[in-house]
């Protein structure tokens, strides 16, 4: 196993080099000069050349490409545009926000995604289980900006039983830093929850059909006692993929929700970057999210050997 996850590091090496190459490329591409944002109204055709001189602007692109790559390597991912701060320790303060608020959204996705799953399955073609389809087509549906604004104007706004942003460390108060990231967390986990249901359902289906199944309910085995005992220990491999699928997408989503619910982490650093024309934040901030959206997945294979042996590299 050890070997397994030391060729699957080894992977990711050129993965992470190609990310790197495509975000460098795709930034390059956005209209706008990020000396003339820096300098605003004050630009002036002098000022503009010094910046992109000092930004190292003026070179070519495959040389600016390699002057970061090169510096990246060495664990230096440079300054940003605006104020000149070290990257690194940008990334670093806001990372705990991002890594908590999908934590706790891949939280709720698994306990509202597999019992919904597991009573649609375990009830198939009854009142459960068209109600749960029905709760999953709707969950699918949402976008996460749109249900973030209806939680704050309803939960928030309305009946002012949570707080609609805002954030608070956990070392300086546990339950008001779970009170903050509650909204957030559901948002981001509501459409990832209906997706994770409707795989759980089809899992345990196909599952209650084995032979095995069969057999205990000859023996005498309850419903119950079938579902938990036999069906979902053997459901658990798809159930875990796509549940470390959505792990990852949650980081790509959590620009969004951090937005909408003024939350400093990364997400909201790549966004902000991306409108300030902030090259090397933006190339750093999805570098590491790439590199965490890697690691969720060689997590998740690990995990499969725990949860089924058959699975095991050899």
């Amino acid at each position: 196993m050890i070997l397994y996850g030391v060729r699957r590091l080894a992977l990711a090496v050129p993965l992470l080099l190609g990310m790197s190459v495509l975000i460098f490329a795709l930034m390059r591409l956005v209209p706008g000069d990020p000396a003339v944002t820096v300098l605003g109204y004050k630009a002036t055709p002098e000022g503009v050349a010094a910046l992109r001189k000092a930004f190292h602007l003026d070179e070519p692109v495959a040389e600016q490409y390699l002057r970061w790559l090169g510096a990246a390597v060495r664990g230096d991912l440079g300054h940003d545009f605006r104020q000149n701060d070290p990257i690194g320790q940008m990334v670093l303060d806001r990372l705990p926000v991002t890594l908590e608020l999908t934590a706790l959204a891949a939280l709720c996705t698994a306990l509202i995604g597999v019992p919904l799953g597991l009573l649609a399955g375990g009830r198939r073609g009854g009142g459960a289980d068209r109600a749960a389809l029905a709760v999953g087509l709707i969950g699918v549906s949402i976008p996460d900006f749109w249900l973030g604004i209806m939680l704050i104007l309803g939960l928030s706004l309305g009946l002012g039983l949570l707080p609609s942003g805002g954030w608070v460390p956990f070392a300086e108060s546990p339950v008001e830093n779970l009170v903050h990231l509650t909204l957030p967390s559901l948002t981001l986990a509501v459409s990832r929850a209906a997706v994770l249901g409707r795989l759980t359902r089809a899992a345990v289906l196909d599952t209650m059909h084995r032979s095995f199944v069969h057999y205990a309910r000859a023996k005498g085995l309850g419903e119950r006692a079938i579902l938990f005992r036999h069906v979902l220990p053997n459901a658990a491999i798809p159930i875990l993929t796509v549940l470390g699928l959505q792990v990852g997408y949650m980081l790509g989503g959590a620009i969004v929700v951090e937005m909408i619910f003024t939350l400093p982490g990364l997400g909201r650093l790549t966004l902000d970057a991306v409108v300030e024309r902030n090259y090397p934040v933006v190339q750093s901030a999805v570098l590491v999210i790439g590199a965490m959206f890697m690691l969720v997945n060689l997590v998740t294979d690990v995990l499969y050997g725990a949860l089924d042996p058959r699975t095991r590299p050899r």
